[in-house]
């Protein structure tokens, strides 16, 4: 096929959007997936064309085109020139903000293709982007979720970007009323913070090992300021887990002084969660999280949260199991939180996570889930054995369990 006869047949393809079948939708996209394959640039020039000469085209219709321009850039990102980058994200970019209202499916397909390209051409998609997230004003809802989506797709070139954009977004959280603005900017944060964890961890790999933890600390702690004390006590239950699931990530980048003053009131703060049944898996998630930050920077204030946290863990460990995979890989963590909370009122004076490294010990990587978390209660239950009887006594509930 010559290059006008492909655009001939996509435009004709594109033509017939406007049927009503599903099914004609489906195929059709499956067409333009195919000749893009052959043909990427052309494909990619003939949909950003078409998009922009029908721009009555209701949006049902670009949503399949848009769909299948995301499909040819994933397939052919490698081989995809500049010129022809930088025209697909300028007209992604303007399909996800043309209308101000939320249409969920039509924006989010024009955010897919930005962040589809960003795994290569990152620097073009933040110059387009950055240009409708101004200082002072509201962002659109999906201008900061691609931001979130391509921190997470393309870690290495988007973490240098954050610094700059959590400076320009702070003021953007007092500014924000409705509560799918907060939900999202929630959804940024963790991943925000979920990709300077992994940037940190691959420093080696880096394209700028100059970058810093410290970089992002004050932000984030001005930041978690408003989420946890501010919108963690509405009634919106999507925002409420948003704020959840934000708090654990970020709890790993906060300043070590400030997550140690804010512990007393963070933890029983996330335990009270635990009262919606619903929440239990989001709230464990977090709170794994917080504990693991507590104690990579030694913290001291876990002691003083001993009861409250052996109450809610043994709670949790002897729920009734979800069969998902997720559930139960959570649940282990939950239990082995639980061990390294027990071991700290077993033996004053003696190391508190020996008893961790017992269970973490007990387990086999083949092993099922079930039986890894029972194994290991029993290797930590013959240890508590070696304690005096009224220490003995806080690993009962341990005991009961390994039956």
């Amino acid at each position: 096929m010559s290059e006008s006869r492909v655009k001939r047949l996509a435009m004709t393809l594109m033509d017939a959007t406007t049927d009503k079948d599903p099914l004609v939708h489906e195929q059709i996209f499956s067409a333009l997936c195919y000749l893009g394959g052959a043909e990427p640039e052309e494909i990619l020039n003939a949909c950003e064309e078409y998009l922009r000469q029908h721009d009555k085209l209701a949006y049902p219709h670009r949503i399949i085109i848009l769909r299948a321009m995301e499909a040819v850039v994933r397939s052919n990102l490698a081989q995809l020139d500049k010129s022809t980058a930088k025209i697909v994200i300028f007209l992604a970019s303007n399909e996800m903000t043309k209308s101000k209202e939320i249409i969920f499916e039509w924006q989010q397909a024009a955010s897919n293709v930005l962040v589809a390209v960003g795994r290569r051409f990152i620097n073009k998609v933040m110059e387009e982007v950055l240009t409708k997230f101004q200082p002072g004003i509201v962002p659109h809802y999906f201008i900061v979720q691609t931001f979130a989506n391509l921190s997470m797709t393309n870690v290495f070139g988007m973490v240098p970007f954050l610094n700059s954009i959590l400076g320009t977004m702070l003021p953007m959280l007092g500014m924000a009323k409705q509560d799918n603005m907060r939900t999202v900017f929630c959804y940024a944060l963790q991943n925000f913070s979920e990709s300077i964890q992994e940037y940190m961890a691959n420093l080696d790999q880096a394209p700028d090992p100059t970058v810093r933890r410290d970089t992002f600390s004050n932000d984030l702690f001005s930041a978690y300021e408003v989420l946890f004390n501010s919108w963690l006590q509405t009634r919106e239950t999507k925002l409420r887990l948003a704020v959840v699931e934000a708090l654990g990530p970020m709890s790993h980048l906060l300043p070590s002084e400030k997550l140690e003053e804010q512990l007393p009131r963070l933890i029983p703060g996330i335990l009270t969660l635990y009262r919606k049944p619903a929440e239990a898996y989001y709230v464990s998630k977090s709170l794994c999280q917080i504990l693991e930050a507590a104690v990579n920077i030694g913290s001291r204030t876990l002691d003083t949260q001993l009861e409250a946290l052996l109450n809610a863990l043994q709670l949790q460990i002897c729920s009734p199991l979800d069969s998902s995979t997720p559930s139960m890989l959570l649940r282990m963590r939950i239990a082995r939180f639980s061990i390294s909370v027990h071991a700290r009122a077993l033996k004053p004076g003696s190391n508190p996570f020996r008893y961790f490294w017992v269970w973490r010990s007990a387990q086999s990587e083949d092993a099922q889930p079930e039986a890894s978390v029972t194994r290991g209660m029993t290797v930590l239950g013959k240890q508590v054995a070696l304690c005096s009887k009224p220490l003995s006594l806080l690993c009962l509930p341990i005991r009961r369990l390994a039956v």
